[in-house]
């Protein structure tokens, strides 16, 4: 039993065991119970799941509490909320990548469920090499900072900015190393199916496949703003690790019941802009004030009212605004 208690990441082996069996038995009980047949998950089906993993979410923050302090608590839930709401973008990009390639509502989770699994793994090492980084050298944090206070401002000139999936160069050239099939074949994202002009039966990828590595790609791009901010909140690599976990957890389930109504949150960018702004400059501020660091409780405070803010603003401004669900998008051809 002692190796439970060795120190992985500054934490004891037991703590990323505890979190790991969580997640994985969650995912288990998704795919095995919940969603054992393929079906199109509706509004009602997609808020309960969000639901549950926005619950699970906070229920950890108590964890955090029980093993470690009540900044830490603060912590988490600063990144947790900070995680949530810059993935909203990612959202949107999810639903232009289905729309692009056409992909039934009833196999989107299909491909949300294995990019899940492959969010674990990628911000696993992301989060572990940074972690490492700032701890040997600690002025990294000054650039993530100064890093995202130009993107917080970057975004307050480039926040209508259109996503063009047919641009993108991973497409064209994953078109071109492999054999891809124009139609979807149920939830598979490989066939295996002759040739037309040998015969040969070869194996295809079909446009789920495509989606899985698109959806893939784009959470490594926002991974770039995400994982940086939440170090800039605390450095602690299980804090920031469990926290965007859990909050891309809940958002993904969430995805069915936002991806019609994002036009809502289209002024949500504009608080995303400021709130990164703020993150960024939190490590200056403390050093211009003396601190150790930032008050964790002022953190959470100003993050959520910060978003508050942008949420009801963006509600009032679009309540008369027809919208339409972005897989509305023209198929892949």
């Amino acid at each position: 039993m002692d190796i439970l208690l060795l120190l992985f990441l500054g934490k004891p082996l037991w703590m990323w065991l505890v979190f790991l069996t969580l997640v994985i038995g969650l995912l288990a009980f998704d795919l095995g119970v919940l969603h054992k047949d393929d079906h199109e998950i509706g509004v009602a089906e997609s808020l309960r799941m969000s639901a549950m993993y926005i619950l699970l979410g906070f229920s950890f923050a108590g964890f955090i509490w029980w093993q470690m302090d009540a900044a830490s608590t603060a912590q988490y839930l600063t990144a947790f909320v900070v995680e949530k709401t810059l993935a909203m973008d990612n959202i949107f990009v999810i639903a232009l990548i289905f729309g692009f390639f056409a992909i039934p509502r009833e196999y989107q989770h299909r491909v949300l469920f294995w990019g899940i699994l492959g969010v674990i793994v990628l911000r696993g090492i992301m989060i572990g090499l940074g972690a490492t980084i700032v701890d040997q050298y600690h002025w990294v944090l000054y650039i993530f900072a100064a890093f995202l206070v130009l993107t917080g401002i970057k975004m307050l000139f480039t926040t209508d900015k259109e996503h063009k999936i047919e641009d993108n160069g991973l497409i064209r050239f994953l078109k071109r190393r492999m054999h891809v099939t124009e139609e979807v074949h149920g939830h598979a994202f490989f066939v295996r199916k002759p040739h037309p002009e040998t015969g040969v039966v070869t194996r295809y990828a079909t446009p789920l496949f495509l989606a899985l590595v698109m959806i893939e790609v784009a959470d490594l791009v926002f991974a770039v703003d995400s994982v940086p901010a939440v170090f800039t909140i605390t450095t602690d690599p299980y804090i920031v690790y469990t926290s965007n976990i859990f909050a891309i957890l809940g958002l993904r389930a969430l995805y069915f019941a936002l991806a019609a109504i994002l036009h809502r949150f289209a002024y949500l960018k504009y608080a995303l802009s400021v709130l990164l702004v703020f993150i960024g400059s939190k490590i200056f501020i403390a050093d211009a004030m003396g601190w150790e660091k930032f008050p964790p409780e002022w953190s959470l405070g100003i993050t959520f009212a910060i978003l508050s803010v942008g949420v009801v603003f963006s509600l009032w401004k679009t309540a008369k605004q027809p919208g339409e669900p972005l897989e509305a998008s023209k198929p892949a051809r």
